[in-house]
C-alpha cells in the first residue's frame, strides 16, 4: 500500500521488533505502532492495533517468532509453548492465526532463526496471496461495477493487497470504472474508518452507507455484486466472517445479486464440518455502547452513544451459509464453496500444483 507516497505493509518485522500501522487511530492518525515481545503482541491482536484475518495471522507469526528469540536468550525451555497458547487465545474465529502460530512454532523447534524465517514467508506469502486473489477477482468486475463490501478485507486486513478489496484495487488500476458502496459495519466501524480511508488513498470513488441501507441499495438496482473476506471457511463452505455479513448474504440472495467471499487457502479449516462448529468471538460490549471520533480541533474523544444503564451483547462474527455464495475467490482460481472443490483447491495448494480453472 501506498500512504503519503512511501510503500508500506500493514505489518512487518525485523530481527529485534515488530512494525504495525495502529488502525486504532486510523483514519485520523497514521503512526507505526512497534512491539518488543510476543505479549505486547498479543495485545495488540486482542486490541486490535492490528486486525484482519491475513494480517492476523502474519502478526501470530511473529509473535512465535518473537517467543522463541526470548526462549534462545533466557533458556526457558518451556517458553514457546507457553507463548503459544498465549497467541492462540487472542482472536479464537481467525483461522490464519492458528495457521500461522502452527507454522512458526514448528519451524522454531530447530532454532529462532527458522523461526523468523517462516514468519517472514508466511508474511510474503500472505501479500502474494492478495494479489493473486485480486487478478481472478478483478475479472468478476465489468466497467462501471457497482460493488458493496462489508468490514475491511483491505491493504490493513492483510500484510497488502487485502481480499475483498484487492479485485477493486487491480480493476482500478486497469482502467475500469469502479463505484465501492461501503457498509459502515458497526460496532467498530472498520467500513467508515478503514476501507474508506483505504479507496481514498487509492483513489477509488466510494461512499459510506449505514450497515441498514444495503437492501434498500439493492432493492433499487444500485448493487451489482458483493464481495466480502471471511476470518474462517469451514469444510462444507459455510463462512464466518464480520457481524452482519449473514445479513447482506439474504438480502443479496433476495434480489440475485452475487455474493463472493475472497479468501487465501490458509483461511479454510477442513478440520471444522461447518460453520455451527466455529467459536465466535464475543468482544466488549464498550464497543456498542461508546464510540470514538475526531473533533473538529483534532482531537479523538470517546463517546457514550447509548442510553446510560443499558446492557449490550457484541458478538463479533457471524457465519452465512455456503448456500448463499456464489463462489469463493482464492489465490488459485473461484470456486463452489463445496467440500470437494475446497478439498481439491487445498490439495493442489499443498503439492504446489498450477491454478485451478475458473
Amino acid at each position: 500500500m501506498k500512504v503519503n507516497n512511501r510503500e508500506y505493509r500493514t505489518i512487518w518485522m525485523d530481527d529485534q521488533k515488530v512494525y504495525m500501522i495502529n488502525q486504532n487511530l486510523l483514519p485520523f492518525r497514521f503512526e507505526i505502532f512497534t512491539v518488543l515481545d510476543y505479549r505486547q503482541l498479543c495485545r495488540a491482536i486482542v486490541m486490535m492495533t492490528v486486525r484482519g484475518a491475513g494480517a492476523i495471522g502474519a502478526a501470530a507469526g511473529f509473535a512465535m517468532a518473537l517467543a522463541f528469540k526470548e526462549a534462545e536468550q533466557t533458556k526457558k525451555i518451556d517458553l514457546p509453548e507457553i507463548a503459544r497458547k498465549e497467541i492462540e487465545s487472542t482472536r479464537p474465529t481467525a483461522q490464519n492465526l492458528f495457521y500461522a502460530t502452527r507454522r512458526v512454532y514448528d519451524a522454531g523447534l530447530r532454532s529462532f532463526r527458522h523461526a523468523y524465517d517462516e514468519a517472514q514467508q508466511i508474511a510474503d506469502e500472505n501479500a502474494a496471496e492478495g494479489r493473486k486473489i485480486g487478478e481472478y477477482g478483478a475479472e468478476l468486475l465489468s466497467d462501471g461495477c457497482r460493488i458493496e463490501t462489508h468490514c475491511n478485507a483491505g491493504w490493513l486486513g492483510f500484510v497488502d493487497y487485502g481480499t475483498a478489496l484487492s479485485p477493486v484495487y487491480l480493476a482500478h488500476r486497469s482502467g475500469k470504472k469502479c463505484f465501492v458502496y461501503v457498509d459502515e459495519t458497526r460496532p467498530r466501524g472498520q467500513g467508515a474508518k478503514l476501507t474508506a480511508w483505504e479507496l481514498q488513498n487509492e483513489g477509488v470513488p466510494h461512499c459510506i452507507i449505514t450497515d441498514n441501507a444495503g437492501a434498500y441499495l439493492m432493492s433499487q438496482g444500485l448493487i451489482d455484486i458483493m464481495i466480502v473476506g471471511a476470518d474462517r471457511v469451514a469444510a462444507n463452505g459455510d463462512v464466518a466472517n464480520k457481524i452482519g455479513t449473514f445479513e447482506k448474504a439474504i438480502a443479496a440472495r433476495e434480489f440475485n445479486i452475487p455474493l463472493y467471499v475472497a479468501v487465501p487457502a490458509s483461511t479454510f479449516d477442513m478440520n471444522c464440518p461447518s460453520g455451527s462448529e466455529i467459536q465466535i468471538e464475543e468482544r466488549s460490549t464498550d464497543e456498542v455502547l461508546f464510540q470514538e471520533g475526531m473533533t473538529d480541533h483534532g482531537e479523538i474523544i470517546r463517546v457514550r452513544i447509548s442510553a446510560p444503564g443499558s446492557e449490550a451483547i457484541n458478538p463479533a462474527f457471524d457465519i452465512t451459509p455456503a448456500r448463499y455464495i456464489t463462489g469463493l475467490i482464492t489465490e488459485m482460481g473461484i470456486i463452489k464453496p463445496t467440500e470437494m472443490e475446497i478439498h481439491s483447491l487445498l490439495v493442489k495448494a499443498a503439492t504446489g500444483s498450477n491454478d485451478i480453472p475458473c
